[in-house]
């Protein structure tokens, strides 16, 4: 039986701005936005959560709903920095990481003699020398599979613990809202709980063959998940040929005022996740594209790539007046950013310089 850690920083740039700054620690902030309240949040601390402020949230609406909010513009080479340390910790358990982002990683130690194997002891020692040696705190799930472990890490934040044994697995999974699985999102959501299932026992009564039907290849991953099955190993060693981020939409905007301020909050993410490959790479990023892609109101998708050797900002906003353009009327419940990777064996592509 494996033994899969989920590590998630709690609000990581949020703890890095209040840690940094004793001023910040017991005031509502959130990272991003602009003064002049145009823009989206791109994260915020747990003070700011209470009054309803989200990410993704535009500025304006969040500053209606927590009049203090204090905006505190993102510092990513920070962040970027504290990443590479909290990463330096977990080698010190496992060879075996798969980074999800600058703030979160899978580690699998079923093969580690620490601690007597015991994965839960390892989850916490690694805990506490993130909060001595960084003064931040994180969150952790423990189970035989990924996607359990990262449920689980959400269960107790922040500063918690959450561990699902072997024998433990199937009442933990059997009640768990379809919503916590990673993959079912909104729109998917809403498909299933039209059929009447909303938690994981829900799928387990469905007839198989009408899942697949209804969600195609998800059905099945769907289904295995809903059983506590997840034979994926981690992701330690694979060669990407995109990067992306993308943002799904509580409700419909329709104007490109409204889709370009976006474009700040999902660039801040982009380059979060470019940083996060050259670590776990130790390559510098070689861009060959960029791209923007738009979700409309009537689920039709519209991506417009061009080429590109080094990241603009401001050519992201020339390719979404492109994609725009296509909406003829319609709503956008979705935007995304990606960047396609140039071939390492092309040397005639632009390195891009990162902070490390």
């Amino acid at each position: 039986m494996r033994k899969i850690i989920h590590i998630d920083m709690d609000c990581f740039y949020a703890a890095v701005e209040m840690r940094d700054n004793p001023a910040l620690q017991s005031v509502p902030i959130a990272i991003g936005g602009s003064s002049d309240r145009r823009g989206v949040i791109s994260t915020c601390n747990y003070p700011a959560r209470k009054y309803g402020v989200r990410s993704a949230m535009a500025t304006a609406y969040a500053m209606r709903l927590c009049p203090d909010l204090v905006l505190v513009k993102g510092r990513m080479d920070v962040y970027a920095r504290e990443s590479q340390k909290i990463r330096a910790i977990f080698a010190d358990y496992t060879d075996l990481i798969e980074p999800l982002s600058l703030d979160e990683a899978y580690l699998d130690v079923s093969h580690s003699n620490l601690f007597g194997g015991s994965a839960t002891l390892i989850a916490e020692d690694i805990r506490r020398r993130i909060k001595q040696e960084l003064n931040l705190t994180a969150s952790s799930g423990v189970a035989p599979c990924k996607f359990v472990a990262k449920v689980a890490s959400d269960e107790n934040k922040p500063d918690g613990i959450c561990v699902v044994t072997p024998d433990k697995l199937d009442a933990f999974v059997r009640t768990m809202p379809l919503g916590k699985i990673p993959g079912v999102g909104k729109v998917t959501l809403q498909k299933l709980n039209r059929l009447g299932l909303h938690t994981c026992n829900d799928v387990r009564q469905y007839p198989f063959e009408r899942i697949q039907r209804e969600l195609g290849k998800f059905g099945s991953v769907l289904w295995n998940r809903a059983h506590g099955v997840d034979d994926r190993e981690l992701s330690v060693s694979r060669v990407r040929k995109s990067i992306g981020v993308e943002r799904t939409l509580s409700e419909d905007i329709h104007t490109l005022d409204e889709c370009r301020a976006f474009i700040p909050v999902l660039m801040e993410k982009l380059r979060e996740r470019m940083l996060s490959h050259k670590q776990k790479t130790g390559k510098a990023v070689r861009l060959r594209t960029q791209g923007v892609k738009l979700k409309f109101n009537d689920f039709q998708l519209t991506t417009v790539e061009h080429r590109q050797g080094a990241l603009s900002e401001d050519y992201f906003y020339t390719l979404l007046d492109e994609a725009f353009a296509r909406a003829t009327g319609r709503g956008i419940r979705l935007l995304g950013l990606h960047i396609g990777l140039a071939d390492p064996t092309d040397i005639q592509q632009l390195l891009l310089p990162l902070e490390d």
